[in-house]
Order: structure tokens, then C-alpha cells, then sequence
């Protein structure tokens, strides 16, 4: 069993390493489907990616309910660390998360099941950090919306392979719906509610 004092650590410096964390987290919704990069930090429990990790400590807090998939949630190491690190309350009811680690891609719930948000507070629906294999590699995706000039492109091998379809759901539910973040080791793509895909190619 894990103590308290064998969990991976979190950020050296937490100020510079939250800011800077923030700062590419805000770039890449601000700029959907552009690869940023993550400061890492120097350990990660069980599953969790080091972008991952990276974001669950600069974005979560007290007040922040956290889902987590199966993988995540039966992990120790995961539940001990997010517990120490963040303080952020675990959740079993995934539509009152503002949250939702996703591990298993493969297994990701109907998104119907998270916050979605109101008319009057859109804001409080649940952000999706979905971990996928690579984001240089894979299928090509061009996407279109708000914050994109023309149409971004870029790689990615992603599980559900039919995830921007699922991410329809937006276009009936704006402004309120879900937001989703990529993450692959120390690289996150963000695909806010707004963006849609416009093809999507072979691998």
C-alpha cells in the first residue's frame, strides 16, 4: 500500500508550473486543435499522464467534483493523490462533475451523463480530459469554429473513434454543453463546444 509520503510529487515550483500549465491549457482552447505542451511534473500515479496530472493540479480544488473512469477510480495511488495533491471530492454522480478524468477512452460514457450546463451558467458543465494515444499520429481531423482561422488540422489517435460525432450534441445544446481536452503525455488539444469537424481521414 501507498503512503502518503511514497506518492509521486507534484509540481518543483508550483507557482511558476501552474501558471505556465494554465497558460497552454487557455492556449489550446483558445486555439482548438493546436497542439500545446504542458510543463510536466516529476511523478504520476497509476494511469494517470503527466499532462494529466499537470492539469489536475493547477485546475482542481475543494470546490471542483471530480468523475473518474474505472481505470482512474480503481486505482489507489490515483484516488491518494488527487486526494493529497488537489483536495478535489470524488464523485460517483458524473452530472455533477465540473470535472471528468478519463483513463479508457475506449469506455467513455454518453456524454448526456455530464454537466451540461445552463442558459444562465454554461460555464458550469463538465470539462472532459480524455487521455488518447498520440497526438501527432493517427487519423487527421480538420476541425472548424470560433477561435480557428479557416480550418485546423491535426493528428491524433483517439479513443472513441467516434468521438466528434458523440460532440454533436453541442451544436442543438450551445451554449451550454461539453468541452473536451486531449491529452497525450505533455501534449493537450482542446476541442471547446464550439468547434466542429468538418473531415476526418484515414490513419
Amino acid at each position: 500500500m501507498t503512503t502518503i509520503a511514497e506518492l509521486p510529487p507534484g509540481f518543483a515550483d508550483k507557482v511558476l508550473s501552474a501558471q505556465s500549465t494554465f497558460r497552454s491549457v487557455m492556449d489550446a482552447m483558445a486555439r482548438p486543435g493546436s497542439v500545446q505542451r504542458i510543463a510536466p511534473v516529476a511523478g504520476t500515479p497509476g494511469p494517470m499522464m503527466r499532462g494529466t496530472a499537470a492539469i489536475a493540479l493547477t485546475l482542481f480544488d475543494h470546490d471542483t467534483p471530480l468523475w473518474l473512469d474505472a481505470q482512474m477510480r480503481e486505482s489507489s495511488d490515483v484516488l491518494k493523490w488527487l486526494k493529497f495533491h488537489t483536495g478535489a471530492p470524488v464523485v460517483h454522480d458524473s452530472s455533477v462533475a465540473s470535472f471528468a478524468l478519463i483513463a479508457d477512452g475506449a469506455a467513455l460514457p454518453p456524454l448526456e451523463r455530464f454537466a451540461l450546463g445552463s442558459n444562465e451558467y454554461p460555464d458550469r458543465s463538465t470539462m472532459v480530459i480524455l487521455q488518447v494515444e498520440s497526438l501527432s499520429d493517427g487519423c487527421a481531423y480538420e476541425l472548424r469554429g470560433p477561435g480557428i482561422d479557416g480550418a485546423a488540422q491535426f493528428q491524433a489517435a483517439i479513443k472513441p473513434a467516434d468521438l466528434f460525432e458523440r460532440l454533436r450534441i453541442n451544436e442543438a445544446l450551445f451554449p451550454r454543453g461539453i468541452d473536451v481536452v486531449l491529452v497525450a503525455d505533455v501534449s493537450v488539444v482542446a476541442i471547446p463546444r464550439t468547434t466542429r469537424l468538418v473531415t476526418k481521414g484515414s490513419q
